[in-house]
């Protein structure tokens, strides 16, 4: 278990030292303080929606989301009443309307795209299958943590009218925020691209690999289609690939920049209710009933991938964007993570022990 100790904390370490850059480089005041703001408002509108992008572009096999559809079901459903949970959290704990959108965002929002996809294919040992269901979740999951995200940092905060006071935001509001999201148009355009290759002629092409462990080699087929992004637009592509790679350390460089740590008492009880929903409650509830509902080995490194992440890093930027409190989405955004470290080896411990799938 020791090598799952040591990977959970190379998933984690990396952000954590990222967000310390950003904190060191605004200490030194190599940049403007400036730039911070700017920093996140290029991650919202241009770096993540490519990442975005790129992230669904490269799900291999759109035609096993209907062979996964009882996995699918269930992420959903867990999502959806994780986000009712999260709800209900935020109307009665916290006081805040600033705060009570990034509470709810920070319950049911893992970072899936970027730390969930590489944990669920290091617990894969090597199983193709594993891997392939983590990619197809992450077809379904990123677009609705999306669309969720922005109605709960949409319903709490409304515009002051000439008297000052909060105008309830109403449901056609929320629909145009929804489609006018950078977020949501890169999700909506990768789905598009990804629909328009599914239906391209195709022919199967023999590959092979190398098993170590079982020292033999191993035969597949993967597609091979007659037009890519990838082999007919390389440079396309590859401006695609350099700018999606950008995303998430500039979005983490940005947080550590605004980030505060004399904000830490003032925000405590915040932090505290935002960090014990989303490492601890989540994963267990979700997992539990995974477990009762029959997912096993296969599905069952998704699912710890999908609800035993830290808080997505694109939170913080979408969060200023839309007026809420970007300073706590960064605080969550940094104590998550960090605790994530141990909550996650302690849920593969577990798993393992209890049999569910072998590490």
């Amino acid at each position: 278990m020791l090598d799952k100790l040591l990977f959970t904390c190379n998933a984690v370490l990396p952000i954590i030292l990222t967000i310390l850059l950003g904190y060191f480089l605004k200490r030194i005041k190599l940049l403007p303080e400036s730039f911070w703001k700017l920093a996140n408002k290029l991650c919202f509108r241009v770096c993540l929606p490519i990442l975005l992008f790129y992230n669904i572009y490269n799900v291999e096999n759109i035609q096993a989301i209907g062979e996964n559809w009882k996995v699918i079901l269930y992420s959903c459903c867990a999502i959806l009443v994780v986000f009712a949970i999260g709800l209900f959290t935020a109307m009665f704990a916290i006081k805040d309307r600033k705060q009570k959108g990034v509470i709810l965002q920070c319950v049911f929002r893992s970072n899936y795209a970027i730390i969930g996809i590489s944990l669920a294919q290091s617990l894969a040992n090597g199983n193709s299958m594993v891997s392939g269901i983590a990619s197809v979740i992450s077809a379904i999951s990123i677009p609705l943590f999306n669309v969720l995200a922005i109605i709960a940092l949409s319903v709490f905060v409304g515009e002051e009218d000439a008297e000052g006071e909060i105008k309830k935001v109403s449901v056609k509001e929320i629909v145009l925020k929804i489609v006018k999201n950078p977020l949501i148009i890169g999700v909506f355009v990768g789905i598009v691209v990804l629909a328009i290759r599914a239906l391209i002629p195709y022919e199967l092409v023999d590959v092979y690999s190398v098993d170590e462990e079982a020292m033999s080699i191993v035969a597949s087929q993967v597609k091979d289609y007659s037009f890519t992004l990838k082999d007919n637009i390389p440079f396309l592509y590859k401006t695609i690939e350099n700018i999606a790679r950008i995303a998430s350390p500039l979005a983490l460089i940005a947080l550590g920049g605004d980030f505060k740590f004399s904000a830490v008492g003032r925000l405590k009880k915040q932090i505290i209710i935002g960090v014990t929903l989303r490492v601890l409650l989540v994963p267990a509830l979700c997992l539990i009933f995974a477990y009762v509902f029959g997912f096993r080995g296969t599905e069952f490194p998704a699912l710890i991938a999908l609800f035993g992440t830290p808080v997505a890093v694109s939170s913080v930027p979408m969060s200023a964007e839309m007026q809420n409190d970007d300073e706590l989405a960064g605080q969550l955004v940094v104590w998550t993570s960090i605790l994530s470290a141990f909550t996650l080896f302690i849920i593969i411990f577990i798993c393992a022990q209890v049999g569910i799938f072998v590490v």
